[in-house]
């Protein structure tokens, strides 16, 4: 049974929340980061992202981790950010493109993780949990949500929902550059949160949806003082929690800077070996998923390529007797083209291998191959959220950045301190 904990949130003032508001920190780059920052000041990005404040340095340099702790500090001493008087937890409300999502932010117990009790479904990146470990413990902050999912069997979902009267009004209200519309109501009233205490001591297994690295990193912090005279905060971390039958999930593209040994029509020879592949046609730029095109789609492995200004449609049926993790479409990509073709063994740290987000337009990963960034692309079709946990229960561990998942939460409208 997991643990969930009451805090203290430190948060923007209502007045402020617009401007401080931030993207999480791993879906823009340090260029795109200076940018808003020089026209925003206060955006929380310069603690989450403090690196682009200073390019000249290494982005793992003492210094740029101190800029993070000192931006932040300074956003409290010029009352931008206050801790609330007492401890409580949050709903979350993401409203967009016609849907709704819910979910609860509480704290969090490393020891869940470290016991199970908190699922992981994918393998993190060496260098981006070391950055978001030494972020924390110099921040002395969990200041980008976890997002975790939940099996609402007893109805969690509708006492949740139920504690927001029509009429009531956030206590912080965000409405982005893309019109989604997120909201934070406080719950302080202490019989409701005996219930939700209750009610989730109920639940056997939370499961990571977004945000493997910093449950890690917080993990690792909390390791480092298991020793020393810390407080309990510091074995706690923020999450947001959502039923696992009310968020959606997009697949995660990966882009190559080179062909390894091959040239492009080698690799194309090769890659016919493990795969049927085919020029896609005529395809509408703005969507965000490609269509499959062959029949019973769900017999087979199916990855799209874009290479030299054509999408390409590669299929390969599924193998009866496979394990939970072999039938994916991402450890298909991994083991046949990463690996047998390219040679990257080590998708968590080899250079030529890239990541980009799911819920973007196909057009934003055919530009970075156009524009000679990289040399190719997949895209891959995205899974159910019941294949996620279940491979989560039967502890197989995915290809790093196999999902991406929705609602994004953003960084900066409620933060967990443990100093």
């Amino acid at each position: 049974m997991v643990k969930i904990y009451r805090f203290a949130a430190v948060r923007p003032e209502r007045s402020t929340a617009k401007t401080i508001a931030a993207v999480p920190y791993d879906v823009v780059t340090a260029d795109e980061v200076r940018t808003i920052i020089t026209k925003n000041p206060r955006s929380f990005l310069r603690v989450s992202r403090s690196d682009a404040e200073l390019p000249n340095i290494p982005s793992n340099d003492d210094r740029v981790y101190q800029r993070a702790r000192d931006n932040f500090l300074q956003l409290l001493k010029d009352r931008c950010m206050h801790k609330d008087p007492a401890t409580g937890m949050y709903i979350y409300r993401v409203i967009q493109n016609d849907e709704i999502f819910v979910g609860l932010c509480c704290c969090l117990d490393v020891n869940d993780y470290r016991t199970n009790h908190i699922r992981k479904h994918e393998q993190t990146q060496y260098d981006k949990e070391d950055d978001r470990t030494r972020h924390i413990e110099i921040t002395k902050t969990h200041n980008g949500p976890v997002v975790l999912l939940y099996r609402d069997t007893d109805g969690i979902f509708s006492f949740i929902e139920s504690l927001i009267p029509t009429n009531l009004v956030p206590d912080l209200e965000v409405k982005t550059d893309s019109s989604a519309v997120h909201q934070i109501f406080r719950i302080s009233e202490q019989q409701t949160l005996k219930n939700l205490e209750i009610l989730f001591d109920q639940v056997p297994s939370l499961y990571i949806a977004d945000g493997h690295h910093r449950a890690k990193s917080a993990v690792n912090v909390a390791d480092k003082c298991s020793s020393k005279n810390c407080s309990d905060e510091i074995n706690r971390f923020m999450g947001v929690i959502f039923p696992h039958n009310r968020v959606k999930i997009h697949g995660y593209s990966r882009l190559l800077t080179d062909f390894g040994t091959y040239t492009k029509d080698t690799f194309l020879e090769q890659l016919q070996r493990y795969f049927d592949v085919k020029p896609y046609g005529p395809i509408d730029s703005s969507i965000l998923i490609i269509p499959p095109k062959i029949a019973n789609p769900s017999r087979y492995h199916v990855l799209h390529m874009y290479l030299s200004g054509q999408w390409y449609e590669c299929t390969r049926p599924i193998e009866q007797g496979t394990t939970f993790i072999e039938e994916l479409d991402v450890a298909m990509l991994q083991r046949h083209v990463l690996e047998s073709i390219l040679g990257i063994t080590d998708p968590r740290r080899d250079p030529r291998l890239q990541y980009f987000g799911g819920a973007r337009p196909i057009n934003d990963v055919a530009h970075l191959v156009d524009n000679g960034k990289y040399v190719l692309a997949f895209t891959i079709q995205p899974m159910e959220v019941d294949t996620v946990l279940r491979i989560a229960d039967a502890n197989g561990v995915m290809p790093p950045k196999s999902t991406w998942f929705e609602p994004k939460l953003l960084s900066g409208l409620l933060v967990h301190s443990f100093e």
